[in-house]
């Protein structure tokens, strides 16, 4: 037992404390301290911020777990879940071949803003148009009114395996290729670089990857929002997920439950689409 000096006094709650660490001591329980967990999180570029954010947020919940997020592409984080190098996979566009022992949780609504240089006259294009300039059937910006001093149509295109690139043949193109004449970016701000550059440039990223050196197209007459893509009116529209083993493992789980909790939702609203 302790020894108190005489004649001091204790505070109401350092008393309390003191009767319970003797009681442990007493009964031989040492205070335990929690192990920290680290989970690796790696995938989808457009996701790397916004997850990044998350993980702040939840490990100022959950002190003991910390995430460490990498964006290394969409099929890069799939195929290190599947190797167990990663706890949780980022993907921007969900294959169709997911194993029966992975779980693919919603987070989060993107949309693909359609990029070109601000000094092209164009404002908007449709899905059909869309089509033509990406699958090389128009080759000049005249054809869809767009009057420039550079008219040669440049497309620029994400590298196979990007989920960017799977989103973007699915929902623009209706499953048609890109043209093989189309520029290859291997990031999407190489995309942004390029089309900064190029007037005749056009090209595809995440909305929350746009900056000011580029203008953004409306698509069927809708630019890509928070409001836009939470409602899927604008029509290239698409989930970003969390993709990890099931069951989850504990630690997983509850990241997973914060995200899609209010409080992480809010966070979603700020930059995406919030998932309903």
């Amino acid at each position: 037992m302790w020894d108190i000096i005489p004649g001091a006094r204790l505070a109401p709650l350092a008393l309390a404390l003191l009767v319970v660490a003797t009681a442990l001591v007493a009964c031989g329980e040492p205070l335990a301290t929690p192990e920290p967990v680290y989970l690796q999180v790696t995938g989808s570029m457009a996701m790397e911020a916004l997850v990044t954010d998350l993980a702040g947020a939840f490990h100022d919940r959950s002190p003991t777990i910390r995430l460490d997020v990498t964006g290394l592409g969409t099929h890069y984080g799939l195929e290190a879940l599947r190797r167990g190098e990663a706890d949780i996979a980022l993907a921007s566009w969900l294959p169709g071949d997911l194993d029966e022992d992975e779980l693919a949780v919603p987070i989060a609504r993107d949309g693909l803003a359609i990029i070109v240089h601000p000094s092209n006259p164009v404002e908007g294009l449709g899905l059909l148009q869309l089509q033509d300039l990406f699958g090389g059937r128009a080759s000049e910006w005249q054809a869809v009114g767009g009057r420039i001093a550079q008219g040669t149509v440049q497309p620029v295109s994400r590298e196979e395996g990007s989920g960017a690139r799977d989103a973007f043949e699915a929902l623009a193109m209706e499953g048609h290729r890109v043209s093989p004449l189309a520029r290859v970016a291997f990031s999407p701000q190489s995309v942004v670089e390029i089309v900064a550059a190029q007037p005749g440039a056009i090209g595809y990223v995440s909305m929350v990857l746009v900056t000011p050196r580029v203008k953004v197209l409306r698509i069927e007459g809708e630019l890509p929002t928070p409001e836009s893509v939470g409602q899927s009116s604008y029509p290239l529209t698409r989930d970003l997920w969390l993709v990890t083993v099931d069951p989850p493992p504990t630690p997983v789980q509850q990241f997973i439950d914060f995200v899609r909790s209010p409080a992480g939702q809010q966070i979603v609203g700020q930059r995406l689409g919030r998932i309903k």
